[in-house]
């Protein structure tokens, strides 16, 4: 393992906040270095981006903090990964081997949708189809616990999944669905909800917060691709 500069104890209060949250957004990251820094009285912060690197050249070398972007309002966040992990073995701990296959069928669901959302009622009936049959209550509680878990987000009867589920396990929807999944053609990261390309020989994916940055101020958005006539409305969004 190479080590760039040993943690000390700001570091590690760091590391272990993160640990219990398990995501977090940049501001509130940054709220918490501030004040690692202040409790174990480090006189002169580093910047946060080099704070985060001395953790992560001193971590094992299958764990990261990474960074990634919620593709509904652009905010960056930052999770501890286990770059070994699948989702099975992330989540096995809290989950009945019953409830992951839940889970797997509501990514299916998300993964094949056009949109990156799943409605309620397609989950039901695609669950409905399981081994072990449970009653509609039953999943929609199981449904709830997922989004109070922070792994999936329900808006309006509709399911995607969240950031947390989008960075932690990157590696494991390239792996299973790689034929499937997209990338963002702007940050390269996995993309769900965004707008595509209609030139048929072209069709690449755009989060929406990258749309609305990538274009703004251009008075005809081009494919950065293909250079054909964006045909999709410019999303209005502020910066982060």
């Amino acid at each position: 393992m190479s080590r760039g500069n040993q943690m000390d104890d700001s570091h590690r209060r760091f590391l272990q906040a993160l640990m219990r949250c398990g995501i977090v957004d940049e501001r509130s990251a940054k709220q918490l270095f501030q004040r690692c820094c202040t409790v174990h009285n480090i006189p002169t912060p580093p910047r946060f981006e080099d704070f985060i690197e001395t953790i992560n050249s001193n971590l094992p070398i299958f764990m990261k903090i990474r960074k990634g972007m919620c593709e509904d309002s652009g905010l960056q966040h930052y999770a501890l990964v286990n770059m070994v992990e699948t989702e099975v073995t992330r989540m096995a701990s809290d989950y009945t081997v019953h409830e992951l296959e839940v889970f797997r069928k509501v990514m299916d669901l998300v993964v094949q949708s056009e949109t990156g959302r799943a409605y309620s009622t397609d989950i039901l009936n695609f669950t409905s189809t399981l081994t072990k049959r449970t009653k509609t209550s039953e999943t929609e509680k199981l449904l709830n616990r997922f989004v109070r878990d922070n792994w999936l987000i329900e808006k309006r009867g509709e399911y995607c999944l969240s950031t947390r589920s989008i960075i932690e396990m990157a590696q494991y929807i390239r792996t299973m669905y790689q034929d499937q999944v997209k990338e963002c053609c702007i940050c390269h990261n996995i993309v769900f909800q965004g707008q595509i390309c209609e030139n048929p020989t072209c069709g690449i994916k755009i989060h929406l917060p990258c749309v609305a940055r990538f274009f703004r101020g251009k008075a005809e958005p081009r494919c950065p691709a293909c250079n054909d006539i964006w045909p999709h409305g410019i999303p209005e969004m502020g910066e982060p």
